[in-house]
């Protein structure tokens, strides 16, 4: 039972930083849907995140749980070069998650704008005034 609880919360690090990678590349998926306007692949792509956020919450509970086992092995840590990659792979997935936070967020301000400019639009034709030929201009009011 005991070494059978060190297996289990080694197969759950080496689990969290394979979930880790996952939601890395889900992001960077994220935002090249955003760059290419591709709205369903955005969506598939969030879908995705909100299930790795739940099983990454999951794994990292289960991982900060105490072993139920004798002192020696309850002590046991998860290997040192598994918390190197786990901590490498979690660096790289805030410095992303920045990155994907400000383009939301700079695309949020966009649509607003655009939201804006589209609203205040009263589609009114106007005539040329003149000896010229009556030509019709486009014009919106901001």
């Amino acid at each position: 039972m005991t070494t059978a609880g060190v297996l289990d919360r080694d197969l759950k690090a080496a689990e969290y930083l394979q979930s880790l990678r996952s939601m890395t590349d889900e992001l960077e998926r994220a935002m090249q849907a955003i760059a290419r306007n591709a709205l369903p692949e955005f969506e598939d792509s969030i879908d995705n995140q909100q299930v790795l956020s739940a099983r990454l919450a999951t794994l990292a509970d289960d991982l900060c749980a105490p072993l139920e086992a004798e002192t020696a092995i309850a002590r046991a840590m998860i290997d040192e070069d598994m918390m190197h990659q786990i901590r490498s792979a979690n660096e790289t997935l805030q410095r992303l998650n920045q990155s994907y936070a400000a383009l939301l967020q700079h695309s949020s301000r966009s649509v607003a704008l655009m939201a804006s400019l589209f609203s205040s639009f009263q589609g009114q034709f106007q005539e040329a005034s003149g000896p010229r030929l009556k030509q019709q201009t486009w014009s919106c009011q901001m």
